[in-house]
């Protein structure tokens, strides 16, 4: 068979300059692990067709995001369109687990969501597929442009209203991936010990006030507390944007809890683009009544969370996506020590 496949400042010192340093940094959103169409085995590439119903004729892989396989727009020779992404488990046993994951929360997310539809889903034990209606759209250009993120911000907004008392069940979803301060500050492991030292070297202020960052953590829960099902990665590379709609893509890490936290994290990235969030947050309607505890509690659990990671990460891990983790950490530790 013939498959067709084409591909359409670290903080340092002290004072202004460390409190600066990073804004403006626009890091490489797309996974450097992906694969093309040509790569995923006949066999796999049979069963796929076979769910779409038709052969595969083109296939053109996309930007935006991080997970590991393939992500490709697939033209079938009746003309039919869809969009597919898979991984082997045995290669990127990861990216496997969190596509049968997104599987299971798809099948759950109702028809108001706005999100593509799962239209069927391959599952032979190895290899693992998600097919999904086509979009029309693009993602939200970076850096931000006004109006665009108006129309992201006023999604949000009805994103929360569509998904409060949560649809999916919060035991099947389990918690959120927040924080890490508190872990950091206890070095429990070599492991941590080793990125306590990367902190320094990432954010010298977060190094310095590693002990308060860890309580601001462990006071979180009452702020990250609520019923709505979040979608857990809302950044650029995960919204698409049609002439009339914003879609949002990828939920294989939604949760349950307060409304305001997929806001407060989407936030916290549009420094990145020489945005202040704080006018924002306080004109919001999700954040503009809320105690002030509550936002920094998140962006702690958040900026922990990405932080740990990046500075825990071995050279195995995708570059890129260390780059993402580290500008989107420093990005909520930022607008934190300035509200602090």
């Amino acid at each position: 068979m013939t498959r067709e496949s084409g591909v359409r400042g670290q903080e340092a010192g002290s004072g202004a300059g460390e409190h600066e340093a990073g804004r403006g940094v626009l890091p490489q959103a797309t996974s450097g692990s992906r694969i093309a169409w040509a790569a995923v085995p006949e066999e796999v590439v049979a069963g796929i067709e076979r769910l779409l119903g038709g052969r595969v004729v083109d296939a053109v892989s996309q930007p935006g995001g991080f997970s590991e396989g393939l992500a490709a727009r697939v033209r079938l020779a009746s003309g039919g369109r869809a969009f597919v992404k898979a991984a082997s488990t045995s290669a990127a046993p990861a990216a496997a687990a969190f596509h049968r994951r997104e599987i299971e929360i798809s099948r759950r997310l109702p028809r108001a969501v706005p999100v593509p539809r799962l239209l069927d889903a391959y599952d032979d034990g190895d290899w693992v597929a998600l097919i999904f209606e086509e979009i029309p759209g693009r993602l939200a250009a970076q850096p931000w442009r006004r109006d665009e993120l108006d129309r992201v911000l006023a999604a949000v907004t009805g994103l929360v209203q569509v998904l409060t008392p949560s649809p999916v069940d919060g035991e099947f979803l389990g918690g959120p991936r927040l924080g890490g301060w508190a872990a950091l500050a206890k070095g429990v492991s070599s492991v941590e010990g080793s990125a306590v030292k990367r902190i320094d070297a990432l954010s010298p202020w977060a190094a310095r006030h590693l002990d308060e960052l860890a309580a601001l953590e462990e006071g979180s829960a009452p702020a990250l507390a609520g019923r709505t099902l979040l979608h857990g990665d809302l950044y650029p590379f995960n919204i698409m944007l049609t002439a009339g709609r914003v879609f949002v893509v990828d939920w294989p890490h939604a949760w349950v809890g307060a409304g305001h936290c997929d806001l407060v994290t989407l936030l916290a990235s549009v420094s990145l683009s020489g945005i202040d969030p704080q006018p924002i947050a306080e004109d919001h309607p999700l954040t503009r009544d809320l105690d002030a505890a509550q936002i920094d509690a998140v962006l702690a659990m958040h900026s922990g969370f990405l932080l740990r990671i990046a500075a825990s990460a071995g050279p195995q891990v995708d570059r890129h996506l260390v780059d993402m983790m580290v500008a989107l950490g420093r990005a909520s530790l930022r607008w934190l020590r300035e509200r602090l």
